[in-house]
C-alpha cells in the first residue's frame, strides 16, 4: 500500500503543468532568436526600419501568477543598425540618440498585467539618452515549450510607442515618435 501511494504521489507531482511556478529565463540572443526593432516616419513619406544587433536580458514569468513576473533588458545604442552606414552614424549622433555619451538603455517592468484577448501590459521604466520615463509595452504570448537541446523555451512579442521628446530626443518634422516591435525568446535557467 506504501509503494501505490508513493507511487501516485510520484506521478500527481509529474502531472503537474509545467508553467504553474515561476521560471527564470535569459533571452536568447546569442542565437539572434530575439530582436529590438524600431521604426520611424522619414519626413512623413516613408519609415526608416532598423533594429539594435546587440543587447541582453532576462525575465520571469508565470502564466498562473503573473504579477510575480518581470523583465530586465539592455540594448547598447551604439549597435543602432539601419542597413545605412552613414544614416546609422547620424542618428548614433548627438543630434539624435547620442550613443557615445548615452552607450545603452535599460528597461525594468515594475508591474505586469493581464489584457482582454490574452494580451499583456508591461509597466516599466526606461532609461534612454540621459532620462527615465514609464513605458507601457503590450505584448502578446507566442508559445512555449521543450528544445532540441534539452532545454525549455517560451517566447513572446511585444510592441510600445516612444515618444522622441519625453526623452529630450531631437525631432526633425513629423518624426516625434518611434515604433518598438520586440521578438523575445528565453531560455529557461
Amino acid at each position: 500500500m506504501k509503494k501505490l501511494l508513493r507511487t501516485t504521489s510520484l506521478i500527481s507531482v509529474l502531472a503537474l503543468p509545467l508553467n504553474a511556478m515561476a521560471a527564470d529565463y535569459v533571452i536568447d540572443t546569442s542565437n539572434a532568436h530575439a530582436s529590438v526593432n524600431f521604426k520611424v516616419s522619414h519626413l512623413g513619406y516613408s519609415f526608416i526600419k532598423g533594429r539594435f544587433n546587440t543587447f541582453s536580458g532576462e525575465f520571469s514569468y508565470d502564466a498562473d501568477n503573473l504579477t510575480a513576473s518581470k523583465v530586465n533588458v539592455t540594448v547598447d545604442t551604439t549597435s543602432l543598425d539601419t542597413n545605412h552606414a552613414e544614416r546609422d552614424k547620424h542618428i548614433r549622433s548627438d543630434d539624435f540618440i547620442y550613443a557615445s555619451k548615452f552607450p545603452e538603455a535599460k528597461f525594468t517592468s515594475t508591474r505586469v498585467t493581464e489584457l482582454s484577448d490574452g494580451k499583456l501590459a508591461i509597466n516599466g521604466d526606461l532609461a534612454l539618452h540621459g532620462k527615465t520615463r514609464p513605458i507601457t509595452i503590450e505584448a502578446s504570448f507566442i508559445g512555449e515549450g521543450k528544445d532540441p537541446w534539452g532545454g525549455y523555451r517560451v517566447g513572446f512579442v511585444g510592441k510600445t510607442r516612444l515618444e522622441l521628446a519625453d526623452f529630450d530626443i531631437t525631432v526633425m518634422g513629423p518624426a516625434s515618435y518611434v515604433d518598438m516591435e520586440l521578438y523575445v525568446e528565453g531560455i529557461r535557467q
